[in-house]
């Protein structure tokens, strides 16, 4: 029989009285040889609305590990981590909902389809406004590996435990609710919360709640009760062995298993105080009784750039290293435990205000720290520009990585949205970066006192960046609209240029361009050699801005000359009132690349040891680049290098420009042209001149999508020494041939495919090849790989005798000189069998190993145990005068790393079965690289 109105109101109005906060009861009893939690739980949720309820959602995020398909599988496999596609099923977690029930009835839930760590539930009884309903759950949550994201069991047996059990989704007339994907972004409303855990005696237990009480159930059991008003967070840490420490600091426990460095405990207290101090004084009293900082918070958000160092290289002292890490998650924490923001789509506030005091801490408390620390004052560091730096520059540094390469994204996008080194690095130090450029604006410390005053007055209160907004316009006259539309909301980059200057006796005329066409102001200083004689804030520069300053001492105008705006280029920011000779910049020469020094000309002086082929040998030389270490759009190299096997001088050059377009696309524009000088061959050697444009596009600006494509025009103009003794060899060894590329790849863990057209003309051939590529990692850990290859001379003059220019089915000649072969012109020996996968793609060295007509090949393999896999390959090679040819190998490919080292055993082909012939070992092949860009690109492609 359903509910009459009149009975549901008088229902409501119960629980509305009974019920007028939210509240979590969960009891828990933990088996760790099952790695299971039975739980029994209550959920008790205020609507705080003027809607009625019909339906609600659940938070289930321990369910999120259950498949290789959830949002949070997808997101590790995107960042090319294969833990979690590989592990075993047992190694992953996932729940089990037994029964939801509303007023002792059930009722009825489902997982969303392709979010099942959201459970939506339809009530039996709606929840009119300001009115309340409870649930009642019984669920078995299957415990993690601690590999994946950090929570979960651990290889030892302890146990760290993070969203582990079902909470409510917000409501705020709509629902907010999303999956879990390894960000630590959980939207929840605040709840009162009471746990009672069973767990196996000899376990330590930590948490951020209160420990009510610990009783002994049985000689094997503990029952621990916990509790905490007001919470949103309850990590829960048992560990074998006491690995949290408690430290008690003006009326707050700071409970913390950070690494200490080997402290003594007085050290750590001393150092305790003094951050609890800081927060206290910028934020006023925490809330609750207990602050946890771990380990696991600290890996999850380090200090970027002291953990890149080896342990054994300390450029701070341990006192400082320790202190940081404590002060950057106790901020973390507390601004997460007390600010009720929807961390996914407000992250930039928390992680802005994070910043910003982190910076202001380093400034009160280490004002002379620098950014290499005590490195700096080493013989031959100290004249490095990067040995200048403060330690807070490295903010600026770590958004301009991005923004120098156009990988910058908004900082009020979806948390899930941005790429990882933006998440984890460039959108934070912006945003906190960007509160220091706005609070240098405004002036008398604004945004400083306006920040205190918003985490005092919204502690324990749902809150966003538009009241932030709201209350900060309250305190100044100022028009701060450029930070909040063009700062946060875009991509807009920051550029401005001294273009004229006018000097009088007594005053000064300059013009500013604003060269990025936005809204936002620039500080312009009038210097006296180093000392500051005036500052003011130049505004509203849509295009280009004309003005007159007294002249007063100055000898020199510079923008932003203490770097607190994030400009993206500061190479023309100054002008000096000498005259023009003193307005050209002086060349600096540096030993290996350094920091960008605005003030002069770098050039850049490496020495290299290279070896590149065998012909050439060791190679010793020097290499002089203009390219620091953050990106430039006018770059050159040169590098003359000595060959010790050739006995000449051999070496390379380019000159290039980037161009990047913003929102487009169209993202990247390079052009330029490289020239080099090697052997291919014992005494003989190649020179090479390639001008060529490259048009890089995006997917629909899409950063985190792997789709890329690219269109490439080059002309190569290839000058050889003639090879009498190599009958591959073109009778003509000078040629030039015309080329295009267009590539469209989308380069990912689990599907990987590639595909590109290719276009060639020369004086007396012209031909046309099209290779797709593809790759799968299915669920059960089998990888299968594709490949398909067909090209076709559209006009072929070449000597018949010579297959130079040919099509080639093992082992392709390269006349472009695109590929990286150690030894291209050896036809025995080990370097003869170095394998490049292009064209034919064949691993066995048949007896048709060219066309001059026209080529169609299928490379697959297949897995058939870990990282051995079994190929195979087909095709039909067609030559001038001749029937097609049909052609087939196939083998065993060992697999140590996809696309960098693998080696292939053939078995048989239409030679036989090469596995029992003569010279087996010759006829082995293997794919390997030496050069360290590529290997380096393993690295990269987690990150961006």
């Amino acid at each position: 029989m359903k509910p009459n109105l009149k009975s549901i109101f008088i229902i409501s109005l119960i629980h509305t009285l009974a019920f007028s906060q939210n509240n979590i009861d969960v009891k828990a009893k933990f088996d760790f040889e099952k790695r299971q939690i039975a739980i029994t739980q209550t959920i008790s949720y205020t609507n705080t609305t003027q809607d009625t309820l019909q339906t609600i959602f659940l938070n289930d995020w321990n369910n999120s590990y259950a498949t290789k398909k959830t949002p949070l599988a997808n997101r590790i496999a995107d960042e090319y981590i294969n833990d979690f596609h590989l592990a075993r099923n047992e190694e992953r977690g996932f729940s089990v909902i037994t029964s939801i029930k509303q007023f002792s009835q059930d009722v009825i839930f489902q997982q969303l389809k392709d979010q099942i760590d959201v459970v939506k539930v339809t009530l039996n009884t709606p929840v009119l406004p300001n009115a309340s309903y409870q649930l009642d759950l019984q669920y078995l949550v299957q415990i993690p590996s601690d590999k994946f994201t950090n929570y979960g069991m651990t290889p030892e047996g302890n146990l760290n435990l993070r969203y582990w059990y079902i909470t409510p989704a917000v409501y705020d007339g709509k629902w907010h609710y999303y999956s879990n994907k390894n960000l630590d972004d959980l939207y929840i409303p605040k709840s009162n919360i009471t746990l009672d855990i069973e767990y196996p005696k000899g376990y330590y237990l930590a948490s951020e709640l209160n420990i009510d009480e610990i009783l002994e159930n049985t000689s094997k059991q503990r029952i621990a009760k916990l509790s905490g008003k007001n919470r949103i967070n309850t990590k829960l840490y048992l560990n074998k062995s006491p690995v949290f420490k408690t430290i008690e600091s003006n009326g707050i426990s700071v409970v913390s298993s950070i690494d200490d460095e080997g402290l003594e405990d007085i050290d750590k207290a001393i150092i305790t105080e003094k951050v609890v101090h800081f927060i206290k004084k910028n934020f006023g009293e925490y809330p609750h009784d207990k602050l946890l900082v771990s380990q696991i918070d600290f890996l999850k958000n380090p200090i970027y750039g002291l953990n890149f160092l080896p342990k054994f290289i300390k450029p701070y002292p341990n006192h400082f290293e320790y202190e940081l890490r404590l002060l950057k998650i106790v901020l973390h924490n507390y601004l997460e435990n007390t600010l009720l923001i929807n961390p996914r789509r407000d992250q930039w506030l928390l992680d802005g205000i994070q910043i910003f005091y982190l910076m202001n801490y380093v400034d009160e408390h280490y004002p002379n720290m620098k950014f290499l620390g005590s490195i700096a004052d080493f013989w031959g560091v100290r004249s490095f520009h990067a040995a200048d730096m403060n330690f807070n520059e490295k903010y600026v540094f770590g958004y301009m990585v991005m923004a120098r390469t156009n990988r910058d994204q908004p900082l009020m996008m979806a948390k899930d949205s941005l790429l990882k080194f933006n998440h984890n690095i460039a959108s934070k130090y912006k945003a906190g970066i960007g509160l220091k450029y706005l609070d240098d604006f405004i002036n008398s410390d604004v945004v400083e006192k306006s920040l205190t005053m918003f985490v005092m007055n919204n502690k324990l209160k749902n809150t966003s960046g538009e009241t932030f907004e709201q209350l900060l316009k309250s305190r100044t006259p100022k028009n701060i609209d450029w930070f909040f539309n063009d700062y946060l909301k875009t991509r807009k980059k920051i550029d401005f240029k001294i273009k004229d200057i006018i000097s009088d006796d007594d005053s000064i005329t300059l013009t500013i361009k604003n060269k990025r066409h936005n809204s936002m102001p620039v500080s312009l200083y009038a210097l006296n050699n180093d000392s500051i004689i005036s500052k003011m804030w130049v505004e509203d520069i849509t295009h280009s801005k004309t003005l007159t300053i007294p002249k007063q001492e100055a000898n020199k105008l510079v923008l932003n000359y203490e770097k607190l705006i994030p400009e993206i280029n500061l190479r023309d920011n100054w002008k000096s009132l000498k005259g023009f000779f003193f307005n050209n910049k002086p060349f600096q020469f540096r030993l290996i690349k350094d920091v960008e020094d605005p003030y002069y000309n770098q050039v850049f002086v490496l020495p290299i040891a290279e070896f590149n082929n065998i012909y050439d040998g060791i190679t010793l030389g020097m290499r002089f680049y203009n390219t620091a270490l953050l990106r430039k759009r006018f770059n050159y190299k040169i590098a003359p290098k000595y060959s010790f096997k050739s006995k000449s001088l051999t070496g390379a050059g380019a000159i290039w420009m980037n161009h990047y377009f913003e929102n487009n696309n169209l993202y990247s524009l390079n052009y330029g042209i490289r020239a080099s000088y090697t052997s291919y061959a014992e005494d003989l050697f190649v020179k090479q001149i390639i001008p060529s444009v490259t048009l890089l596009f995006r997917q629909d600006n899409d950063f985190r999508s792997n789709k890329r494509q690219s269109l490439v025009f080059r002309y190569v103009d290839i000058n050889r020494d003639s090879d009498p003794n190599n009958i591959l060899s073109s009778s003509e060894p000078n040629y030039s041939v015309f080329n295009t590329r267009y590539i469209h790849s989308n380069d990912n863990l689990i599907h990987f495919n590639k595909w590109y057209v290719d276009f060639q003309v020369a004086k007396k051939f012209s031909k046309v090849a099209i290779n797709y590529e593809y790759r799968k990692l299915f669920e059960s850990n089998r990888q299968l790989n594709l490949r398909f290859f067909a090209g076709a001379f559209i006009e072929n003059n070449n000597d018949p005798a010579s297959d130079y220019f040919s099509f080639a089915l093992d082992r392709p000649t390269d006349y472009l000189f695109d590929y990286a072969y150690l030894g291209r012109s050896e036809n025995t020996g080990i370097f003869s069998q170095q394998y490049i996968d292009a064209e034919g793609g064949f691993k066995s060295k048949l007896e048709t190993p060219f066309a001059n007509h026209w080529m169609s090949t299928i490379n697959t393999s297949t897995t058939l145990w870990n990282y051995i896999l079994a190929y195979g390959d087909i095709g039909l090679v067609r030559n001038r005068h001749s029937d097609p040819k049909f052609v087939y190998d196939s083998g065993i490919r060992v697999n140590l790393v996809t696309d960098y080292f693998e080696i292939y055993f053939p078995i048989y082909s239409n030679l036989g079965w090469e596995i029992g012939q003569a010279n087996y070992d010759q006829k082995i092949r293997i794919k390997f690289t030496v050069d360290p860009q590529i290997l380096l690109g393993l690295f990269r492609r987690r990150w961006f």
